[in-house]
């Protein structure tokens, strides 16, 4: 108990804000009531081994989870992480080795949410050959389709207006490259019925274009 004030303490010297619990049903109670960052775990604790908690933790929460504990033991380090941990410390250890991981952490999962909402801002469906763009249908020709779904293959990556025109199934081949251009407009006007305060087609100067989600 001494040791998590001491923790606690200089944590929320580094800005972090820290809830502790002592007792495991409580701190499983606070995950219903609380959205949190992280959570360090200990595994001794009182009616509970902290690798039983893991699963339960896990059963309704995704939150990063740090074991920190005195047991020493490979065995409930694998243990420990096959059940879900995202990173075990074994004590004793340095406070500024704790916060370094903590941030590690945090970046890394800050960094995953961030691409799951760029996946979701456009989604493609190759069975109906359907785009949606926040959650709503994209009104596409067939080749506006194909434009499209390899721009977003492509994200923010620039893609020639040859590779559109000539890897398209639903452009004429004999079909100038002024044509993409003709298309890219008609694609950037659709988006913009739905979002008008932002450009996700760009022009790549001498190549072609790229979609970013990087607004």
């Amino acid at each position: 108990m001494e040791l998590s004030l001491i923790l606690s303490n200089y944590l929320r010297r580094h800005n972090m804000e820290v809830i502790e619990a002592e007792d495991p049903y409580i701190g499983l109670s606070l995950l219903t009531q609380h959205q949190f960052d992280l959570m360090i775990l200990d595994l001794t604790l009182p009616g509970m081994d902290g690798l039983e908690m893991i699963p339960k933790i896990r059963e309704q929460s995704n939150i990063p989870i740090i074991i920190s504990s005195a047991r020493d033991d490979i065995t409930d380090k694998v243990i420990g992480l096959e059940r879900g941990a995202d990173d075990y410390m074994p004590k004793p250890y340095d406070p500024r080795e704790l916060v370094t991981r903590i941030k590690t952490i945090l970046r890394r999962t800050t960094a995953e949410d961030h691409k799951a909402d760029e996946v979701e801002l456009f989604r493609v469906d190759k069975n109906s050959r359907t785009i949606l763009f926040k959650n709503k249908l994209l009104d596409l020709t067939a080749a506006e389709y194909d434009i499209l779904a390899m721009l977003i293959a492509h994200k923010n990556g620039s893609v020639s207006r040859e590779q559109l025109l000539y890897e398209s199934e639903h452009i004429d081949d004999e079909s100038s490259i002024k044509n993409i251009d003709v298309m890219i407009s008609r694609i950037r006007h659709k988006i913009a019925l739905i979002d008008k305060e932002h450009s996700y087609i760009k022009p790549v100067r001498g190549v072609g274009y790229l979609l970013t989600t990087h607004i």
